[in-house]
């Protein structure tokens, strides 16, 4: 599993065209997944939920300027961002690039102050369950049960407590 050297990631609007694939990917992973009905899970937050002024982001990694992985969080309280649109595309699986995205999201999350990453994910995504698991979340569930009978799989991950200085006065702060 390797990943190229040269991804450049970018934070960008909804609306921003080289969101478009994640957004058409994503629908079409759901809706084979779950039933055409799926999309409605794209529609279900508002685009400004993923905007700094409304406390969340949408990250693109670009390789070559082209999108090949994303995701986004938003302002699930005011400690805690819930993890959103983790996407690959499809051609570019198997590379870690949805690693680098967690470590991305998570690492803006820790910038603007939150202290708690929390998601879900649904029962017939294991690629997903493997993902998180793997990349330290905490199941918020029975992992040895069914997922099938849990419905969709709650994840959290406590951020490391760093302390930083505050643009505004220089003293320390904690996130």
């Amino acid at each position: 599993m390797t990943s190229a050297p040269d991804l450049t990631v970018v934070q960008v609007p909804v609306s921003d065209p080289r969101v478009r694939p994640l957004l058409r990917e994503l629908g079409d992973e759901y809706s084979t997944r779950y039933g055409k009905d799926a999309h409605a899970e794209l529609a279900r937050y508002p685009d400004e939920e993923f905007t700094a002024r409304y406390g969340g982001v949408l990250l693109l990694l670009l390789e070559g300027g082209e999108p090949v992985a994303g995701g986004a969080f938003r302002r699930y309280d005011t400690g805690t961002a819930e993890l959103k649109r983790i996407w690959t595309h499809s051609a570019h699986r198997r590379r870690g690039l949805a690693r680098r995205v967690v470590a991305e999201l998570e690492r803006e999350a820790l910038a603007r102050g939150y202290r708690r990453v929390y998601l879900t994910t649904g029962p017939r995504q294991p690629e997903a369950r493997g993902l998180y698991l793997a990349t330290g979340y905490t199941p918020l569930f029975d992992t040895h049960a069914d997922p099938e009978t849990i419905g969709p799989l709650p994840f959290e991950k406590h951020l490391p407590h760093t302390t930083r200085t505050t643009a505004a006065t220089g003293k320390a702060a904690t996130p």
